[in-house]
């Protein structure tokens, strides 16, 4: 293990687009999904949809916040339905199973979905028994990254000393609340839409392609 990784006790990991690669397209799936929820909730057509879904994301954190606080959508109805997807594309990683069974410490999945969905992901990629606990947006209280105290309610909830914690995730504006905790972060940066909004090096440690290589890397180093 390289040295200057020794001291992390807690690895944190987003689910979408980090644990998987963007290319394998499972948010667009759940994006049409989305905006269909929303042509029906609000009675309008397919650009509107579009336009509603992507001002809520960008205002709120995600859609599903915008949706709680303007129409007091339900979200156990929202996350059901926008989930309800194929899974198909997302491959099997046996390699970073292996991986997150020899890092030293806790695993956890820190996302802005819901548990059952991460739990579909997960079994899909092969790393359903490789992580501790899922933090998901019912844990979070609705308050989505990158709102601050969701990031201090994890810590809580899971005893996570930030300064000990390491936090991979591919929207960049999501690792400033975790280094301002005293988190070390990774950006995975493999083109997910917006993944690039805010980015700044200020809050940025390292800036991956993707999880396995450089975990791989890092544990294979004495340095």
């Amino acid at each position: 293990m390289n040295r200057a990784f020794t001291s992390l006790d807690t690895w944190i990991f987003d689910l979408d687009n980090t644990l998987y690669p963007a290319s394998a397209g499972i948010f667009p799936r759940i994006d049409i999904r989305m905006g269909a929820y929303i042509a029906d909730l609000l009675g309008v057509d397919a650009i509107e949809a579009r336009r509603v879904q992507k001002k809520y994301f960008h205002e709120n954190g995600t859609t599903l916040s915008g949706l709680m606080a303007k129409h007091q959508t339900d979200p156990h109805h929202f996350l059901e339905y926008v989930h309800d997807i194929d899974m198909s594309g997302i491959p099997k990683n046996p390699l970073l199973a292996s991986i997150l069974a020899r890092l030293p410490g806790r695993k956890l999945v820190f996302t802005n979905g819901d548990t059952p969905y991460a739990t579909r992901i997960l079994e899909a990629l092969g790393l359903a028994d490789s992580f501790e606990a899922i933090y998901d947006i019912h844990d979070q209280a609705y308050l989505p990254k990158p709102a601050p105290a969701s990031y201090a309610k994890m810590c809580k909830d899971f005893a996570v000393e930030p300064t000990r914690a390491i936090f991979f995730e591919d929207m960049a504006r999501n690792l400033k609340p975790a280094k301002a905790l005293g988190m070390t972060t990774v950006w995975i940066n493999n083109g997910s839409e917006a993944g690039h909004f805010e980015a700044h090096p200020s809050y940025i440690d390292y800036e991956i392609a993707e999880p396995t290589a450089w975990l791989a890397a890092l544990l294979e180093t004495d340095s």
